[in-house]
């Protein structure tokens, strides 16, 4: 996508290089910090009083390419979903604690059976342009993600939809029909790549509803926002510019907020969370989530299409020691299943344990021993390199050799995504039923271990279709209990969120959804003077 140009206002090129430049001198001062830091810090007291409105908020992300985008329903990198959050809103939204509240919607409701959705639209909302949002633009995002020549992100999650029965009932009223019933609708409706953009819409000159209003754009380095000063929630945002910066080398990012150069960044290495402690004039933002850092084996491919191999592999790791060494003890066990915070999760399944002994008599079994893999990682998230390297280490106990091939944000997000033999990812918070749409399902738009199970995906199917919670749960539970016993995750673990900013900005809150800064909340964020 080409860039739209910059403005004069924002960092610069050389001012993006000299962060990154900067990097090795403060991470080695960082580490004089780390060791001689002694005794409590005194911390400048947090700001009070009501919000105050003006100023730049600058904003320092993991990741980011050249292949960023503007798109509101294709994000894929940090920095992708950051912008995603400024530029648009979604019909229903997720809280601070992960439960669904409407947005642009002021309604959500189905008949008994799932099957006809009527969503009702609030009164006075605009696009950045001024237009009003109609049930005719809500029609058009619904058809753009689900188009089965050109599917986005949400095509899945969406796929029920009978795109050439939704019917705008009035300007602000659009009843959707089915073509079978599916109880996600408002999951679908409250992902953050579901938003809602005008007929017309193109994704080089985006517009949206959100906080904040496009300015400048250069893929791979930074993005600049301008306040959208009719935003539909009463006093928001706060600050007149918003600039987010692409941060692919973990060192710039944790200099940049040190030296001042942003005054907030997200995923802080675990290896520096005493150097930011530190600092008496920042802030550590902790949140409990349900992400998950997972390694993907593909299924159809040697040596991960034998079942055996893959038991193996979930059996080598030492996961109450992942949680201690990468997350430093910021996280919680996972069991090789995603969604632990949804209410229909499967928590009858037994634990699964290192057992090195039943690892190896499985390679044998499957005529795999000595096995030699390579693992391609990337700092797509804090903690992702870092599992690789402790992975490696336990696997070699069951005489597998694990040869790391790290790269960088753009190749591992490149050609190859979703294509590599043996390697790793990350995701938010999300229900079960969602998730699986999203990933493990044969068409699903992120399948990364190629996983196509037709009892799973029948349970999936069902369950989807499936009014009743109690049956829904059931069919759940067997569906996870298959994904337990054959699938290509390995979910190590759930960690905590952990970002960080100067102790000027106010109005971010720990978020279950995993998303970081508050779900990149910067629209209910303000600079104190």
């Amino acid at each position: 996508m080409a860039s739209r140009g910059q403005s004069n206002a924002a960092p610069s090129r050389r001012d993006f290089l000299r962060y990154v430049a900067a990097g090795a001198g403060a991470v080695g001062a960082g580490a004089l910090i780390t060791g001689c830091a002694g005794g409590a810090v005194r911390k400048a007291p947090v700001p009070t009083g009501p919000p105050q409105y003006g100023g730049r908020l600058r904003v320092g992300i993991v990741g980011g390419s050249s292949k960023d985008t503007l798109d509101a329903h294709a994000p894929v990198t940090h920095p992708d979903q950051a912008r995603v959050f400024q530029l648009y809103d979604t019909l229903l939204r997720y809280d601070d604690d992960y439960r669904i509240q409407p947005a642009l919607a002021e309604s959500v409701e189905s008949d008994p059976q799932a099957t006809e959705w009527t969503i009702r639209l609030r009164e006075g909302l605009e696009f950045h342009d001024g237009k009003t949002v109609t049930a005719d633009d809500v029609i058009h995002s619904l058809r753009r993600i689900a188009d089965p020549a050109d599917p986005k992100n949400g095509a899945v999650g969406l796929s029920a939809l009978d795109l050439n029965a939704m019917r705008a009932m009035d300007p602000r009223t659009v009843r959707l029909t089915l073509s079978r019933p599916d109880v996600t609708l408002p999951d679908q409706f409250a992902e953050y790549g579901n938003g809602i953009v005008p007929v017309g819409y193109d994704p080089g000159r985006p517009v949206g509803t959100g906080p904040f209003k496009h300015d400048a754009f250069e893929p791979g380095q930074q993005s600049l926002f301008t306040k959208n000063a009719n935003y539909w929630r009463d006093g928001e945002p706060y600050v007149d510019e918003l600039v987010i910066i692409d941060f692919p080398d973990d060192t710039a990012r944790i200099n940049a907020l040190l030296g001042g150069q942003v005054d907030a960044i997200d995923q802080v290495p675990l290896g520096l969370l005493r150097v930011l402690d530190a600092d008496p004039n920042l802030r550590l933002l902790e949140s409990e989530t349900g992400s998950w850092l997972p390694f993907t084996m593909r299924v159809d491919r040697p040596p991960f299409d034998d079942v055996r191999v893959r038991q193996a592999f979930r059996l080598v790791v030492d996961r109450e020691q992942m949680v201690r060494q990468v997350l430093g003890g910021h996280g919680t066990v996972g069991n090789d299943l995603y969604a632990p915070a949804d209410p229909l999760f499967n928590s009858a399944l037994p634990q699964r344990k290192r057992d090195v002994a039943k690892a190896r008599q499985l390679l044998r079994e499957a005529g795999k021993e000595n096995l030699t893999v390579e693992l391609v990682t990337s700092p797509v998230a804090a903690g992702v390199v870092e599992a690789a390297q402790v992975f490696a280490q336990q696997a070699a106990d069951a005489g597998i050799t694990v040869n790391i091939r790290r790269v960088d944000t753009g190749e591992f997000f490149g050609d190859m995504y979703l294509s590599w033999d043996f390697a790793q990812d990350f995701w938010f918070t999300r229900n079960f039923l969602a998730q699986a749409g999203s990933g493990s399902l044969a068409d699903s738009p992120y399948n990364e271990t190629h996983w196509d199970h037709p009892e799973f995906t029948q349970l999936v199917l069902e369950a989807r279709a499936t009014t009743d919670e109690a049956r829904r749960k059931e069919l759940i539970a067997r569906a996870q209990q298959i994904e337990w016993e054959s699938g290509g995750y390995i979910v190590w673990g759930f960690p905590n969120q952990l970002d960080a900013h100067s102790v000027r900005v106010v109005g971010l809150a720990p978020d279950k959804s995993g998303i970081p800064l508050n779900s990149y909340g910067f629209r209910h964020a303000w600079l104190a003077k």
